[in-house]
């Protein structure tokens, strides 16, 4: 299909016009985080005639936002490590086995993402609290019960987006590797794993990022002492006063392990998803 001049045009302005609906906000938000208070209250201006770095200053103490931070990197990391070692052995073992309820597991797999997440809200909730009363072990506002919360749902998908990886490889290179005298467990750990690396890390990327920015869960399950970022920053709007530059700054910082992770695999991240969407 030839594209015509007038297409062409087209094309451009609405890229540019999707590309304004990203980036004007992104500039908003830069913008805002270096202005003093009194500024950002009145009427918004594009350039300020006032530009200071203490809003990312005085966003560590007006809220505890260290402390918001390890609550976030502690569940993300744990959440994230579990999701991708139970992922691999459930989607290698699904891939290379044929059992009875097979085709049933990967069915029940894809449709546990047909259903929105608040629904498991309440039910959650109503689960940890039993168990507390059962045998004493307190989930709700405590970092396993977000670590079990997150890796109930970032698990199925992890399991099907590998399981597609695996199915794409292969079997000869375990056969050959088992040949020479490895094991099943052996051929797992120093052949297939390797090969699926990029894979592995696009479902760990997924894995992350849902943890990190999850907001109705932590808001329910979390207390003072387990409350992650996403809930924190919300403190910085209080009954009075809302930071909105100490808050627009906090926005910047905690966008940026997801950010600097997404660049250092971006290439893998890639080539992980199309392989795995293409199975």
């Amino acid at each position: 299909m030839i594209e015509t001049r007038g297409f062409k045009i087209l094309r451009a302005v609405g890229l540019a016009v999707l590309s304004m609906l990203v980036i004007v906000p992104l500039y908003v938000m830069v913008v805002t985080s270096f202005k003093p208070l009194q500024d950002v209250s009145g009427t918004f201006e594009w350039w300020p005639s006032v530009l200071t770095i203490q809003p990312y200053i005085d966003m560590w103490s007006t809220v505890p936002l260290a402390r918001y931070f390890t609550n976030s990197l502690i569940v993300t990391v744990v959440a994230t490590i579990c999701s991708v070692v139970l992922a691999i052995l459930a989607a290698y073992a699904v891939s290379r086995f044929s059992f009875r309820g097979n085709r049933l597991f990967r069915l029940v797999v894809l449709s546990t993402q047909m259903f929105p997440g608040i629904l498991f809200l309440l039910p959650l909730f109503l689960i940890f609290t039993q168990v507390q009363k059962t045998i004493g072990v307190q989930l709700n506002g405590s970092y396993l019960g977000l670590i079990l919360t997150y890796l109930t749902f970032s698990l199925p998908f992890s399991i099907w987006m590998l399981t597609g990886f695996f199915a794409a490889m292969p079997a000869a290179l375990e056969e050959a590797a088992m040949i020479d005298g490895l094991s099943r467990w052996g051929a797992l750990w120093r052949i297939v794993i390797p090969v699926a690396r990029p894979g592995i890390i696009a479902v760990s990327v997924y894995c992350f990022i849902t943890a990190w920015s999850e907001v109705l869960f932590a808001s329910v399950l979390s207390n003072k002492d387990t409350r992650t970022l996403s809930i924190g920053l919300r403190a910085y709007a209080s009954q009075t006063d809302v930071y909105w530059n100490e808050m627009m700054a906090a926005s910047i910082v905690v966008s940026l392990p997801v950010l600097i992770g997404f660049l250092i695999v971006q290439r893998q991240l890639i080539s992980g998803l199309s392989a795995g969407a293409v199975k």
